[in-house]
């Protein structure tokens, strides 16, 4: 599934319309202490993944921008070891996926990553920045399973929020606890609306495929 039609409007021209604030990659760095707050108040630790979403445009000067974003990437992961890969969703919105043991590598690179869209240009291409959970349950039926759960950064926003799926469902519980343990610690979007899932394409797989 990908993204929904509907994020579009959530993440894009409608959040854009209605943006609280400009976005800042700055904000990003707040994910390094909500990393230690996630496993040591929920029991949630880093499923080794994260990812940047943008949308594309035509011409030769983003695709120089895109290639300038892998430049950096690459030369990160010879200091840090994280890995990246391009990933295209079905409704033609792009993602850069950055793998990596190390949590604040995370951070970091998904911060260069976005900084040199805005430095060149194309912030407002940008759509969510995205970090990836896990939460082992044990006993009964779920032996064996996991708890996925999310933070999505709106870049129209400037503000993250919680995303925490269940089979098509929302874990709404989850979601207002992870707002209730993060609020002060990440700045948190106040409405709900803008509250939009990234589904994965296939239960417990991620949101960037």
């Amino acid at each position: 599934m990908g993204i929904f039609d509907s994020v579009k409007a959530a993440l894009g021209i409608r959040a854009e319309t209605d943006a609280a604030r400009e976005a800042d990659p700055e904000d990003l760095f707040g994910m390094s202490t909500a990393y230690v707050t996630m496993e040591a108040d929920l029991g949630f630790r880093s499923v080794g993944e994260a990812a940047l979403c943008f949308s594309s445009v035509d011409s030769t000067d983003f695709a120089d921008t895109v290639d300038a974003v892998e430049t950096i990437l690459d030369a990160g992961a010879e200091e840090t070891g994280t890995e990246f890969r391009r990933y295209a969703d079905d409704h033609g919105y792009h993602w850069v996926v950055l793998a990596d043991d190390d949590p604040e590598d995370l951070v970091t690179s998904v911060h260069f990553a976005a900084d040199e869209f805005v430095e060149r240009g194309y912030g407002s291409r940008l759509l969510a920045a995205v970090f990836g959970f896990e939460r082992g349950r044990t006993g009964g039926d779920a032996a064996g399973t996991a708890d996925h759960a999310y933070w999505v950064y709106s870049f129209r926003r400037g503000a993250y929020y919680p995303f925490a799926p269940d089979g098509g469902e929302h874990d709404q519980k989850l979601e207002f606890k992870l707002e209730s343990v993060l609020d002060g610690e990440l700045d948190l979007e106040p409405d709900k609306e803008y509250w939009y899932p990234l589904w994965p394409d296939s239960r417990g797989g991620h949101p960037w495929g």
